[in-house]
């Protein structure tokens, strides 16, 4: 019998966790808004320019971080949500995210975290070329829009201990 933090335990919680996450994305591909993707500059392990001419919103990026058909994040993280039952603990806690990183740093965490870590488990939101098991009703399409990786990005600045 295996431990409960044993590290197959472990890997299989976070299978569960992803397949979970691209359930709930591609059940709400019926709501999804379909853009053109917005040209981008990676500079290294940021993205220092916004992806829109706008300023995010800082209460809709809460709402998209707490809504577990768009943005699913409270499937793996944990953070300062007293209100929400049954958050993750399989990524870091986005409690202080603003004191931990950049504006830039949290965008391409939104936009493409593989460009941080090939091996990672978090959806690109806003990457359509080079993705693998993607829905039909995704492909071709990012999880977010220009507009809401900007408020996520809003709300995680915001978050500071």
């Amino acid at each position: 019998m295996r431990k409960p933090g044993s590290r197959r335990s472990r890997q299989r919680r976070l299978g569960d966790a992803l397949a979970a996450v691209l359930a709930l994305l591609a059940s709400a591909a019926a709501d999804a808004q379909c853009e053109e993707l917005r040209p981008f500059k990676i500079v290294g392990d940021a993205i220092p320019a916004a992806l829109t001419e706008t300023a995010g919103d800082a209460t809709r990026g809460r709402a998209i971080i707490l809504d577990r058909r768009l943005g699913a994040c409270l499937l793996c993280h944990t953070g300062p949500f007293p209100e929400e039952k049954f958050q993750g603990t399989l990524a870091p806690d986005l409690t202080g995210a603003g004191s931990r990183w950049s504006e830039g740093e949290l965008r391409l965490r939104l936009v493409d975290p593989t460009r941080l870590n090939p091996q990672t488990t978090m959806p690109a939101y806003y990457r359509v070329e080079g993705l693998t098991r993607v829905a039909q009703a995704w492909r071709g399409k990012p999880v977010l829009t220009a507009e809401q990786i900007e408020d996520v990005v809003a709300f995680l600045s915001s978050l500071r201990d």
